[in-house]
Parts: C-alpha cells; sequence; structure tokens
C-alpha cells in the first residue's frame, strides 16, 4: 500500500510546494483524486530552520454545487497515515461526498509527511516481540535511524512531532484550500487531534465526530492496563453467562489463570503472518498483548474462550493468531517514531500522577516499555492548555463501544460534559474499539454533518445502533458434539 501511495504522491513534486492541487489517484478509492503538500517550518520559532512537506488528498464533492465546509478525517494511532487508511475509511464519507470535499491529511511524522518510521513490527520474529531488552535496542537504532534524515539531522528535532503543532499544520491545509470551515472526524487517537484542533481554532469547526474518544488527560501507558483489565473482565463474565459459551468453556477463568502462572516458558509455534515455525520464550506480556489486541473487535475476541483454553493446554497458536488480527490489517501499521514522540511529549511527564489503577491481570507492565523509551525519547513543548478542554458552542457527537479496551465510554464520558450541551455522547454496549464502522454508524454520521443547524444535529436519533448484540462465542467444529 505504502508504495503505491509513495507513486501517485512523488507526482505533487511537479507541483511548487503549497501551490495548488494535481489530478492523481489513490488506489481503493475509485474516485479521481487531488493531490496537495503544504510547506511548514518543523519549529515554527524558526521559519528560516529545517522545513517539512505535509502531503494531504481531497476527494472532490460530486455535486457541481458542493457545500463549503469539507470533512477532514483524522486518523489513529498516533502514528496512522490517514491516507493509508483513506480507501477503508471513504466508506464511511461516500455519502457525504455527494456535496463534500472529504481531506485525508498525514500529519506530520506519518505517511509522506516527514514520516518517522521504524522497523515494520509485523516482520519481527516472535523472538524478538518476546525480549523486551530487545525491543528497546531496536527502538533506539530507530531513533538514531531517525537522526540523519534529511528533515531531521538533531535528536531535538524528533520533539517537533507533538499533536500542537501538528493541528497547526492542519490548518494550514484548511486555510489552502479555502474553507472557512470544516467539519472534523477523529477516530480514536484522532479524537485527541480533533479536540487540540477546536482547542486552538475553534471559529474554523462547525461540526466534530469524535469516535472512541482518547482525550488529552487520559495518560496512554496508564489507562491501558485499567481498560484492558476491565474489557477482559467482561469478556470472562459473557462466557460465563452465555450457556453455549459456559457450556463449551467451563474452566475459562481456571485456564487463564493457569496459562499466566506458566509464564514465562519454552514453545514452538508458526508466526501467524509469515506462518514460519520459531521456537520462543512466550512471556506474560506477549499473552496479555495477543489478548489485548483481540479485544479490539468483539468477533475477534469471540475467539478468545477458545484461544486461552487451547493455550492453557500447550497450544499456543491460536491465541498468538488472535492476537495478531489487529496488527494485520491493512493501514493500521503506526509510524513508531511519531508514536513516540507523541507519547513521550504529551502522555509519559504524567505517569508518576496517573489515577488510573493497574488491572490484576495486566499490571503496569505494559508502560514499562514507554518509560524505558522515553527516558531516551527527546520531549516536545506541550502548553498546559492542551490537557484542559473547555465547553463549546459547536456540535459535537462522541460515539464509544462498551466494549473497548483502550478507549472505553468512561473517557467520553469525561469529554461530554467538559464540552457541554452542545456535546451528545453515543454509547453502543456491543462494540468494541471504533464505532463508526458498525451498523448504522455510517448514516449517523451523515445525518449529524448534514443536519441543517445545530438543533437538528443535536436531536440525532441514534437508537438505530445501541442494540447490536454482542457477537456469539467461537466454538470449533465438533466441540458441541462431543460434549
Amino acid at each position: 500500500m505504502k508504495r503505491r501511495v509513495a507513486a501517485f504522491l512523488a507526482l505533487v513534486a511537479l507541483a511548487a510546494h503549497g501551490q495548488g492541487l494535481t489530478e492523481c489517484r489513490v488506489p481503493g478509492i475509485r474516485n479521481s483524486v487531488q493531490c496537495g503538500v503544504v510547506q511548514r517550518a518543523l519549529d515554527p520559532a524558526r521559519p528560516d530552520g529545517p522545513k517539512i512537506d505535509v502531503h494531504y488528498v481531497v476527494v472532490p464533492a460530486m455535486a457541481r454545487r458542493k457545500l463549503a465546509d469539507p470533512v477532514f478525517l483524522l486518523a489513529g494511532g498516533p502514528g496512522q497515515s490517514a491516507i493509508d487508511v483513506g480507501p477503508q475509511a471513504f466508506a464511511l464519507f461516500s455519502r457525504l461526498n455527494n456535496r463534500r470535499d472529504i481531506v485525508f491529511v498525514d500529519q506530520r511524522g506519518t505517511g509522506q509527511s516527514a514520516p518517522l518510521e521504524c522497523k515494520d513490527a509485523k516482520r519481527e520474529t516472535l523472538a524478538e516481540q518476546s525480549d523486551p531488552d530487545q525491543q528497546l535496542h531496536q527502538l533506539m537504532e530507530c531513533k538514531a535511524a531517525l537522526t540523519r534524515l534529511p528533515y531531521i539531522q538533531s535528536e531535538r528535532n524528533l520533539g517537533f512531532f507533538t499533536t500542537t503543532l501538528a493541528m497547526q499544520d492542519l490548518d494550514a491545509v484548511r486555510a489552502q484550500l479555502g474553507a472557512e470551515r470544516i467539519n472534523l472526524v477523529g477516530i480514536s487517537y484522532g479524537t485527541r487531534a480533533a479536540l487540540e484542533y477546536l482547542r486552538q481554532f475553534p471559529t474554523h469547526v462547525r461540526r466534530s465526530v469524535l469516535d472512541s474518544v482518547a482525550p488529552p488527560d487520559m495518560v496512554l501507558p496508564a489507562s491501558f492496563s485499567t481498560d484492558s483489565q476491565a474489557a477482559l473482565d467482561a469478556t470472562l463474565r459473557a462466557c460465563e453467562q452465555q450457556p453455549a459459551c459456559a457450556q463449551a468453556y467451563p474452566r475459562l477463568r481456571s485456564d487463564w489463570g493457569t496459562l499466566l502462572a506458566g509464564l514465562p516458558k519454552t514453545v514452538t509455534a508458526a508466526h501467524p503472518l509469515t506462518g514460519k515455525t520459531e521456537h520462543f520464550t512466550l512471556t506474560r506480556d506477549m499473552v496479555l498483548g495477543a489478548v489485548r489486541g483481540a479485544l479490539y473487535s468483539p468477533a475477534a475476541a469471540a475467539a478468545l474462550p477458545a484461544a486461552i483454553t487451547e493455550a492453557a493446554a500447550g497450544r499456543i497458536e491460536p491465541l498468538v493468531g488472535v492476537g495478531a488480527l489487529l496488527s494485520s490489517r491493512k493501514g493500521i501499521q503506526l509510524a513508531m517514531g511519531m508514536h513516540f514522540s507523541v507519547v513521550c511529549a504529551e502522555d509519559a511527564p504524567r505517569l508518576p500522577d496517573a489515577a488510573d489503577a493497574p488491572g490484576a491481570d495486566f499490571r503496569g507492565d505494559y508502560a514499562t516499555l514507554y518509560r524505558r523509551a522515553c527516558a531516551q525519547w527527546p520531549r516536545g513543548a506541550v502548553p498546559a492548555e492542551f490537557y484542559q478542554v473547555s465547553p463549546r458552542s459547536t456540535a459535537t457527537l462522541l460515539l464509544s463501544g462498551g466494549a473497548d479496551p483502550a478507549t472505553p465510554p468512561r473517557h467520553a464520558a469525561r469529554m461530554a460534559a467538559a464540552l457541554g450541551p452542545a456535546a451528545q455522547l453515543v454509547v453502543v454496549p456491543n462494540a468494541g474499539h471504533s464505532v463508526l464502522g458498525v451498523g448504522c454508524a455510517r448514516d449517523l454520521l451523515y445525518r449529524f454533518i448534514d443536519a441543517a443547524d445545530d438543533q437538528a444535529a443535536g436531536a440525532l436519533d441514534a437508537g438505530c445502533i445501541k442494540a447490536i448484540p454482542r457477537p456469539g462465542v467461537f466454538i470449533p467444529m465438533g466441540m458441541e458434539a462431543s460434549k
């Protein structure tokens, strides 16, 4: 995907920096699109210093008489490329695209905008994934390689990839397109970015949709443990309450405890993405990471009872495989240099004061790599106001999945209260991470943004999405007959 995207974005180089749009195509989007570039100072305090090119793609409205307020997608991560996820996300915007331009901006540090990419985690061996010292070593090697990039040159410059600066880039794109106001659709980390854009440029926002809310005050590594534990406990509880699951996996909780108690241990398994058989040490972090990855999607989480039962019996491939489902999706890969530049600046300094209690199983181990890495990663400046979300008159729709292990409703509820009466929170009890792809959510997105005024947008009826059931548990063929 990235090679193909790079090929058409190379066409943009034929145009002067920030001086118009170039016709191009994006694989996966049938419509003809336009590519643009805006040149930005890496450090706004040094306008004559190093420059970076911020790339974006515009999918023009289909109607001749289009509306003046385009829709901007803010991707997740931090570290996702909006252009890379554009082909998958475009289905959400196809109806809006009748009369509005859809804009995908590669945030600085991602995609084609001065990317800070490290080794592709999908190509790591299972042994590398199981060794925290090796992971840190690879990250420090990546940092050294990034400092040799022509648009970085100095380790200090890795600190200029914060959300605050990225949203100033986004506003430069808005200005270049000549849009007085825009609509924001943020997903996961993209909701944090949207809130920061709303803070800095409130008069340029018409409507905001925040899906799977990751607010600036959540302290990412600490919240991972708390929220993942809640999602896992709910999954175990749901199995106990579902007759078919309880009958198929009557010892699920004890099997889970047995699995954790037997770690670390040496195992043999095929890599879920390469197929190569490997001998490695299965660690607690690997098991918890696999479980957490599966919990992002209720459909994948439905396979966890079977995977846990198999792993407790010594057959770990189902668990390793289901945990890889998230990272194997196209467009989900993160520019890890940008990821750590954001987290080390905005979250890590607040870890010592984080109020989230560690989960009983997940504990505080997940934050260890972040603590070690951020101790050696350049830290960008973050204004105190970044963490303060104030009431806004802009109509905002917040979507949250009740089964989300990363950004559950507690974070969205906090932000809805802070934003004030113009904010509407919709909780979908049986949805996981990212609600917009579920059921009638696409129609809700259209109706919210297309509403004639804020009063009509705020009166949105979301009943069609709240009743989505939890997927039934996965039971391998033949198991029911053997009971």
